[in-house]
This record gives C-alpha cells, sequence and structure tokens, in this order.
C-alpha cells in the first residue's frame, strides 16, 4: 500500500494559503562576502552585474533539468535509491505528479533561475493507451503553463523520452520495427505541441536508444535512412503547427547502447549535412558526453561552435576515471572558464542556455544539498564568464593564436587559404626556399597564460 503523502507546511499571502515545499530555505542571496562554510549563497553569480555589456542572467541563461532535480532517487545501476522527497508519496498518480510540479517551480523562485527544461514522461505518468498518455499529459502542461505565467520562469527546452520504455529497445527513429517509429512519431507529435503550447525556446532530441550493439544484426546505412526521414516528418509538422523553437540533437558516445549514432558533434554535424538537415538543427553539447566520446571537457562546444551549430549546452561533468556518465554539476572553474569563452566569442546562446543537466549525489539527501548543488554550480560558470570576458578583453592569448598562424595571412599561405595556389605552386616555392624550419607550439605557454586567468 502506497504511503500518505508526508504534512506539508502551509504558507499565508493574501490571496491564499499555499504549500511550502521548501520550508526554512530562503530565496538564495548573492553576498560576495560570505563566509566558506556559508554555501546557501551566491559569491560570483549575481544576475544584473554588467559583463561586456550583458547581465549575468542574460549571458548565463541558467535552467533546472526537472527529471534529475525532481524525478531522481539516488538510484544507480547498482544500488537502489537513497533519495525520498517529502512531497512526493512514491505513487505515478496525477496527484502526486502535480505536487511534485508545484514543489519545482518553488524551488525555482527559490534558486532565482529563469529556466527549466522537462522530457514529456518526467512531467506526467504513462497511461494504458496513447490517448490515455497525453490526456494525463494535459492536465499537467496545464498546471505548467499556470506555474510559468504566476513565476516568470520560462521553458529553455522541452524533449520526449524514447529511451526508457521498453518498446523502444531497439531504438525509436532508428529501430528495426517500423510500427515502434510510428509510435514515437506520434509521441513527438504531442511533444512538439506541447512545447508549442509552454512557449519552449528549443525542443531537443537525445538518441539514447539510436545506436547498436551489435554489427551483426543492424543495418547501419537503414537506421541513418529511417532517422533522416524521422526528423524531416517532425520539421514538416513543426512547421505546420508554427512552432517557432530551435530544434536541437545532443550526441553521446555510448551509454545505453555499445555505440549511438549522435557519437560527437563531428558525427551529428556530418549527419545532418549527408541528409540535407543543416539549416533545421543545431547542437545541444553535453561536457560529460563530450569525455565518454574521449574527448576534451570542451571539444564538442568548440567544435560545434566553429561551424555555427552550437545551440545550447546541457552543463554538467563526469569523472572520465570512472568512464561512465555520471552527470556531476560543473564545479571547474577551467572547464566553465573555456567553455564560457567559446559561448561569449559566439555572441552568447539565445535561444539555448546552460541547463543543470545534473543530479546531486546519491549521499547527498537533505534538500539543501539540491540548493547548495546549483547555487554552486551557477557560481562556478559566474566565474567562468568573468575569466572568460578578462582573456577575451587583454586579447593575450588571441594575439599569441593568430602569431602561430601567421605564415595563412601572406605569400603562399594566403594563396592556399583562398583556393588560389596549386599544386605546382606549392613545388615551386619548396624548390625556391627549401624545407620549412621546425616551430614551437608552444603548448605550455598557452597553458600558463590561461592559468593566469583563473
Amino acid at each position: 500500500m502506497a504511503q500518505a503523502p508526508p504534512k506539508r507546511q502551509k504558507t499565508s499571502s493574501n490571496a491564499s494559503r499555499e504549500e511550502e515545499f521548501f520550508p526554512g530555505i530562503s530565496p538564495i542571496q548573492y553576498n560576495p562576502d560570505a563566509a566558506p562554510d556559508e554555501t546557501l549563497v551566491f559569491r560570483h553569480y549575481d544576475a544584473q552585474q554588467e559583463v561586456l555589456g550583458r547581465t549575468m542572467e542574460e549571458w548565463l541563461r541558467f535552467s533546472v533539468a526537472y527529471w534529475h532535480s525532481f524525478r531522481g532517487t539516488g538510484s544507480d545501476p547498482f544500488g537502489a535509491g537513497t533519495i525520498r522527497r517529502p512531497w512526493d508519496d512514491g505513487t505515478e498518480s496525477l496527484e502526486n505528479a502535480k505536487r511534485r510540479l508545484r514543489a519545482a517551480f518553488e524551488f525555482f523562485s527559490k534558486l532565482g533561475n529563469k529556466y527549466w527544461t522537462f522530457h514529456d514522461r518526467d512531467l506526467a505518468p504513462e497511461g494504458a493507451t496513447l490517448a490515455e498518455t497525453n490526456a494525463n499529459l494535459d492536465q499537467l502542461v496545464e498546471l505548467a503553463a499556470e506555474l510559468q505565467k504566476k513565476t516568470g520562469v520560462k521553458l529553455l527546452w522541452a524533449t520526449c523520452n524514447l529511451f526508457a520504455h521498453p518498446r523502444f529497445m531497439h531504438g525509436a527513429g532508428t529501430s528495426c520495427d517500423a510500427h515502434v517509429t510510428a509510435y514515437a512519431g506520434a509521441q513527438v507529435k504531442k511533444g512538439l505541441e506541447v512545447a508549442h503550447r509552454l512557449g519552449a525556446e528549443n525542443f531537443v532530441f537525445w538518441g539514447g536508444r539510436e545506436g547498436y550493439h551489435s554489427l551483426l544484426n543492424t543495418d547501419v546505412k537503414a537506421d541513418l535512412d529511417h532517422l533522416a526521414a524521422f526528423f524531416r516528418m517532425v520539421i514538416v509538422y513543426k512547421e505546420k503547427i508554427g512552432y517557432k523553437g530551435q530544434l536541437l540533437i545532443e550526441p553521446k558516445a555510448k551509454e545505453p547502447t555499445r555505440h549511438q549514432y549522435d557519437y560527437d558533434a563531428q558525427t551529428v554535424m556530418a549527419f545532418l549535412h549527408q541528409y540535407g538537415l543543416t539549416q533545421h538543427f543545431k547542437l545541444n553539447i553535453e561536457p560529460n558526453h563530450t569525455t565518454l566520446a574521449g574527448h576534451p571537457h570542451e571539444h564538442d562546444v568548440v567544435f560545434a561552435s566553429a561551424y555555427g551549430m552550437l545551440g545550447s549546452i546541457d552543463a554538467n561533468t563526469g569523472s572520465p576515471d570512472l568512464g561512465w556518465d555520471t552527470d556531476q554539476f560543473p564545479m571547474d572553474v577551467r572547464n566553465c572558464s573555456v567553455i564560457m569563452k567559446t559561448v561569449v566569442e559566439q555572441g552568447g546562446l539565445a535561444p539555448g542556455g546552460l541547463n543543470f543537466d545534473a543530479k546531486v549525489r546519491r549521499e547527498s539527501t537533505e534538500l539543501r544539498d539540491l540548493f547548495i548543488a546549483h547555487a554552486a554550480a551557477m557560481d562556478t560558470f559566474a566565474r567562468g564568464l568573468k575569466n572568460a570576458a578578462r582573456i577575451i578583453s587583454d586579447g593575450v592569448m588571441r594575439k599569441s593564436l593568430m602569431a602561430r598562424y601567421a605564415s595563412w595571412n601572406s605569400g603562399i599561405g594566403a594563396r592556399m587559404a583562398a583556393g588560389e595556389a596549386s599544386l605546382e605552386e606549392c613545388e615551386k616555392v619548396i624548390m625556391e626556399r627549401g624545407d620549412p624550419k621546425p616551430s614551437s607550439g608552444h603548448q605550455e605557454h598557452f597553458e600558463a597564460m590561461l592559468n593566469h586567468y583563473i
């Protein structure tokens, strides 16, 4: 028998009496002089502080991920959940789902972020039929719309969970069973309608099951052809209903499948180019996924930005020594600095943002831990933003980088870059000037410069 919901405190207002889900926790304040053990505070994130002509709030566009913060239980592949929230009765009832959503919006308001994100199945329980599932979702969407209007918190992006249910064991857009792909299409149709209703500024696709475990039973060409056809249906319906949000694809190398077709930023960009989809999609980069692909933390952010494809960032990190997706809160100032340098150099992330696709550790079971994790990560990115602004304003690192590539600005370098040179001309230059002399990459020089700003 399900346990009855615990009693919650009430707080009075002029208009009504409302449930309070985080009693004793006040809105997080900016206090740069806070003591080291005061962690329910912002030391660096001052939402209205201007950096390079914009406020921190405008540059950073922080978002809370509903699935980790309000559906997470602290479970992992080796153990059951450790986290039990006082508002959650352990059931999949609509009443419990609505209570959970109200708790989330109280959290957003006290934390001070302006955006949130969710999967369709985070919000509402799945019914016995698609019609029942959609009806359940409609109820929660109406409550979400009410809470967004009341608090001013907006939906950064929505997405559909096309990986958790057993029906998607072979994938969704790449399933060997066309009936399953049709179900995924119906689910995404509803997801786009929900995104449109709630004003989602983006819509994300993460291909958790779009991959393979064995090439022996996989037709990779057919899979990718089918996935492209699936995305074309998405584009048509998005335009049909007048939804203006940016479509995003989130790369991940592996886990849960052995290999996923959206392996990394370059792989996704190649897929989009191959199938003529580039103008409709950008990328949502998650650095923890980047390290799973064997790249440095900032690799996919830099590559996506270089080609004008960086749309949004799932701000988290992992422990590369563990080799799996740990979804930790980003606390490394160096990592956040180089990411924000890229973001500032491309002029910002809007309509994307920094979504905390991260979860408190399974040992961090108190309500205050949820606030501390987000506030500390917001502070880390605020420090990264300030560091990035100094790096860009000083121009020292840029000057050193340009000096390294100076040979491409004149002579044979400029002609090759412009597509005007020939192999015969290359041969003539070498015959006249001889072999090139070794030149240093000065890696340690660049690392030392970065450390100066960190």
